[in-house]
């Protein structure tokens, strides 16, 4: 498991990085700031890897954009980052990316719990065209957490799984013990409602013994 701290600005960055997060993920989506003036501060304030995610609005995020202004808000910002966080519909650019020796984590939000047929099918979507496939869902009872656990476990490595919604939150800290790659946490500025700060996930995980 590695552990990702979300920012928007370099304080969070810098504050972050005093916690020894694995990775950070910069929400391009979430900035208040000129991103080509606040994502090169991010990345003087934190030497280790970065993710680059303008997350749309379709997905829980704020990006209202299509396609091609997704890109053209991503392209002068791409030096700054490792991988890229790049949902289905932005897909086509992931050719590109790579090009400039960037990974991919190939995402997918669903406010729902599909079946694990789909989930399956899903996952093998997002890998043709990423390097860790992000499949995030809202559980509708424990049954539906259960079976995305499993899901979590069998599915092939690597794979990053999540939950949305304050209903399920404590998922965020188990699904990395079934096999999710990461577990995102925030630095200040919650990037979805449920998700831990990265000073409580680090306490939870001093409590499992991790």
């Amino acid at each position: 498991m590695k552990i990702v701290a979300t920012v928007v600005n370099a304080r969070e960055a810098a504050s972050a990085a005093g916690l020894g997060p694995d990775l950070i993920e910069v929400r391009i989506d979430l900035m208040d700031a000129d991103p080509e003036e606040e994502v090169p501060s991010i990345r003087s304030a934190w030497k280790g890897p970065v993710i680059l995610t303008n997350r749309s609005t379709a997905e829980g995020g704020r990006f209202r954009g299509d396609p091609g202004e997704w890109w053209e808000s991503l392209q002068p910002l791409l030096r700054f980052g490792d991988l890229v966080d790049v949902e289905l519909p932005v897909s086509s650019f992931s050719p590109e990316i790579r090009r400039q020796g960037k990974k991919i984590i190939a995402s997918l939000h669903a406010d729902r719990m599909p079946s694990v047929g789909d989930l399956s099918r899903m996952a093998l979507e997002l890998r043709r065209y990423g390097d860790i496939p992000k499949i995030v869902v809202r559980p509708g009872n424990e049954h539906d957490l259960l079976a995305f656990l499993k899901f979590t476990l069998d599915a092939g490595k690597p794979i990053c799984t999540g939950v949305l919604g304050e209903e399920y939150r404590y998922a965020r800290v188990i699904l990395p013990f079934f096999g999710s790659e990461l577990a995102y946490t925030h630095a200040g500025t919650p990037a979805a409602p449920g998700q831990f700060s990265l000073e409580d996930f680090r306490k939870i995980q001093a409590l499992l013994g991790t």
